[in-house]
């Protein structure tokens, strides 16, 4: 099974630019630890995208497609997505433990089928972009932390590698789920760069600190003047 990079960094190249998004893993490969690719990625580039931008990097590629479906559909999609040999899939948590179960199945068998090193298959709790509100206004009234709990134990006892989260539930879920469980967490921003369209955030240091084994940060590298330094500055202030 895939283990992550020591270092902690993905960066996220949501782009839909093949060649901005090949330039920029390319750049990043010395300071970065892995780099994400989302929906708008996968849809303007595909299979061929990314393997383009894996041999540009030479990094691990966090594959991040967020699956959700019938379980039969979601293991067709993760069976499917080990042919880009990626070290890590997703599915979100609320498709539910047969769902889960499924994804975990065809992640051993799609790396069979293609050779590939098995990639984790984790779980998407509650979006770092949803508060409290956000929450309600989709019928789910309990408080966004017991949600995502609940959601990381459902995980686990599917089977599955480990969960995205906020950095501010890594150490509940950390206590819940056990110190092998793998917690991806998004939504970091340093105290010099804007919080955009994240809502339950914290510094890349705090989020280390509180037990993430991995920082998803897209903008605050990929926007910057100069992404190299950004990510450079990053990994700096990460508790050694």
């Amino acid at each position: 099974m895939a283990d992550p990079a020591p270092n902690p960094i993905y960066v996220a190249v949501d782009t839909p630019d093949l060649n901005r998004a090949t330039a920029l893993s390319a750049a990043l490969a010395d300071v970065a630890g892995g780099i994400k690719l989302g929906l708008e990625f996968f849809t303007a580039n595909g299979v061929k995208g990314v393997h383009q931008v894996a041999k540009a990097s030479g990094l691990p590629v966090f594959l991040d497609l967020k699956f959700h479906d019938i379980p039969n559909t979601v293991a067709g999609a993760v069976r499917a997505a080990c042919e880009t040999a990626p070290g890590i899939v997703n599915v979100h948590a609320i498709g539910g433990r047969t769902m889960m179960t499924a994804a975990a199945q065809a992640a051993d068998e799609g790396a069979r089928i293609h050779a590939v090193t098995r990639p984790l298959v984790i779980a998407v709790t509650v979006l770092t972009s949803m508060d409290q509100t956000d929450m309600a206004e989709c019928g789910i009234v309990r408080p966004v932390a017991d949600q995502v709990r609940e959601l990381a134990i459902l995980t686990r006892d599917s089977g599955l590698d480990g969960v995205v989260c906020s950095a501010h539930e890594a150490a509940m879920i950390r206590a819940a789920c056990g110190p092998d469980f793998k917690l991806i967490v998004p939504g970091v921003r340093p105290a010099w760069a804007a919080t955009d369209d994240q809502k339950r955030i914290m510094t890349p240091a705090e989020a280390i600190s509180a037990g993430a084994d991995i920082l998803v940060i897209g903008r605050p590298i990929t926007g910057a003047e100069d992404p190299v330094a950004a990510c450079r500055r990053i990994l700096a202030e990460l508790p050694k």
